[in-house]
This record gives structure tokens, sequence and C-alpha cells, in this order.
């Protein structure tokens, strides 16, 4: 399993293919200055940079993890990218995406998780319920399980929707140490039966130090925006602390992902 973080590599998009029209964040397809295509997430979109600060956060610790995870990238759109896009919706989600937006890497021929159809080993589905009660991700669920089959293997993708104390910080550091009550809809957790060795696995390789590296990453302009916290160093610093206490509280939400799976089998 990895055991390091590497830094993000930061791409320039030269090209819209298609957009992905899902929910209301209208993803895309594009091309890169490196020849690849990426699932490109538009800080213009929807809940703006907090859903992808929610991605980068999730994505780089499934990856850190050993949770296979499409390579994480940021994607600068020039200013003049959205000008000759005929479509006025897309117009002005690319004018109010101009500068550095996260990307996902395209994986051809992939095809939507379906739990009918494949059904993980028990060590990886209670990976991914843990990482999902970690991040309290609210969107793993039968209805949209925003997980790939790619080569025969499960890939993660979309960690949007995690985090979302932040979008209001309301009691943040009470949220930081309470059960996930909405893992009871997980996709996953029926096979779940091994998360005390999860558990007990991940806090090793989650260090501290970890969690400030990927913290790190989130770029200030991101957050320049925000005025929950007087420095842009303290709002990254309030990630870390959330994450730090849901790590060091993990036996609380493991143990309600346990009762839930109860209910289930």
């Amino acid at each position: 399993m990895p055991n390091s973080v590497a830094e993000l590599r930061t791409v320039n998009v030269t090209r819209y293919v298609t957009p992905l029209r899902e929910g209301g964040s209208m993803p895309a397809i594009a091309e890169a200055d490196d020849g690849f295509l990426y699932v490109l997430k538009f800080r213009g979109a929807g809940q703006g940079p907090r859903a992808l600060i929610s991605e980068l956060i999730g994505g780089e610790i499934a990856r850190l993890l050993g949770i296979k995870m499409p390579e994480l990238v940021f994607a600068n759109l020039d200013e003049a990218f959205g000008r000759t896009e005929a479509d006025e919706e897309i117009q002005d989600l690319l004018k109010a995406s101009t500068g550095l937006n996260l990307a996902l890497h395209y994986l051809s021929g992939a095809i939507t998780f379906d739990p009918t159809v494949s059904q993980p080993d028990a060590l990886l589905a209670s990976q991914i319920v843990w990482l999902d009660c970690l991040l309290t991700n609210m969107d793993r669920t039968c209805r949209n399980t925003n997980m790939l089959m790619w080569h025969n293997e499960l890939w993660l993708i979309d960690h949007g929707a995690s985090l979302y104390f932040h979008h209001t910080w309301q009691n943040w550091e009470e949220q930081a140490i309470k059960p996930f009550t909405l893992i009871k809809d997980h996709v996953l957790l029926r096979w779940a039966s091994q998360l005390n060795e999860v558990d007990e696995a991940f806090r090793k390789m989650l260090t501290t130090e970890m969690i400030d590296r990927i913290v790190s990453f989130i770029p200030d302009e991101w957050l320049a925006e925000e005025t929950i916290f007087p420095t842009i160093e303290e709002h990254k610093k309030a990630y870390a602390q959330f994450l730090k206490s849901r790590l060091a509280h993990s036996e609380l939400f493991v143990k309600e992902a346990q009762h839930a799976r109860q209910t289930l089998i």
C-alpha cells in the first residue's frame, strides 16, 4: 500500500470534449496539454470550491490508504477558454471557473459499479465503508454508487458530497466526533465485516503528518473568498483538525457502521 503523498500535477485544459450532465455540478470530459482525457470538476459549479476541496481531500486519503482512485490533477482553465462555447450555460460555467479546477484521469471503458453484478470482498468493502465514515460521505448509495469497474477492479470516484460540515462550519468541532448515521445507506455496508481490522490498520497509516500534507494541497485561491476564518492558514488547519479529531475517535463511527450492518444481515 502507498505510504506517502506525492504532489499533484497541474495541467492546462486545451479542449472541452463533452458535458456529463449529472446533478447540478455539470462536470465534463476535457483534454489537457499532456494529451490525456480527464473528468473535469469546475470551481464555478453548484457548491463551488468546497466540492473540489472534498474531492481533493477524499481522493488523496483514499490513494494514501491504497484504495484505487483515478489520478487527481489541478486543471488550469484559461480566461479565454469559454468564449467560443455555443451553449450559454456551459459558457457561463467556464467563465466562472477560470483558474485552478480539479480533474480526475478519465478511465476509458469503465462501467458503473452494480452491486447486483459485482460484489467486493469483505476487506475492500470494509476499507471503503471506513473511509466514507471518516469523510462523512453521504453519496455512495445503491442509487448512486460513485464507483466504477475498470479492468475488473473497483475504483472510487466523486467525493464531492464529503465533509458536508464545511458548508456552514457550524459546531464543526462537535461534528468531528459524532458517529455517521447515514452510513446505513452505504452500498457496500452489508459486505463490510472487517471494520475492526481496517480501523486498526488505517489509524496507523493515516498519520497526522499525512493529514497535514494532504490539506496543504488545497489551493489558497479556493479559500480566498471565505470569511469563516481570519486567515487561509487557519482555515486549512481547521480542515486538518477535523480529520485528526475524527480519526482519534474512529471507534465511534466504526461502532455505528457495525450496528447499522447488523440490521442488513
